[in-house]
């Protein structure tokens, strides 16, 4: 990741913090349509993706940006898929190798079915995790940037 994406990251997540709307957009909450397996490469063809240093604190970014996306909808931020968005831009930065790609993919998707799974409307637990999300996003970019300059 670029000292932009650590930015743009870091700045999302506060505006996040301090800018929930109380207005429910309830289009916003819906799974991300993304083919978990798309890309994937044949695991016979002998081809093998380089593994970042900071794989692991990135994939649970995404499962992070992932839970975010549901629960900021559900609690009535109108943001239109910025999670999802910011998600897909991060991906491209990254420029990941198929395999790769469907990981961070599936980690996304797993944080947002992690919450649609468990709550229907927005309670003060639910803000109160979205809040506890916003803080890891916060942590995790600013460790993947700050150690590895990305």
């Amino acid at each position: 990741m670029r000292v932009f994406w650590k930015t743009c990251i870091i700045v999302s997540l506060t505006v996040a913090t301090f800018g929930t709307a109380h207005s429910q957009d309830t289009n916003s909450t819906d799974t991300p349509q993304v083919d978990e397996g798309e890309g994937q490469t044949n695991p016979n063809s002998g081809v093998i993706e380089p593994i970042a240093p900071y794989d692991d604190k990135l994939l649970r970014l995404s499962e992070v940006l992932g839970s975010i996306h549901y629960l900021r909808a559900l609690c009535g931020a109108k943001e239109n898929g910025k999670w999802r968005d910011f998600m897909s831009k991060l991906i491209g930065a990254e420029e990941p190798g198929p395999k790769r790609r469907a990981r961070l993919v599936a980690r996304f998707n797993r944080g947002f079915r992690a919450f649609d799974g468990t709550y229907a409307s927005c309670t003060p637990s639910a803000r109160f995790a979205s809040e506890n999300y916003v803080k890891e996003g916060i942590l995790l970019s600013s460790q993947i940037t700050g150690r590895y300059g990305r």
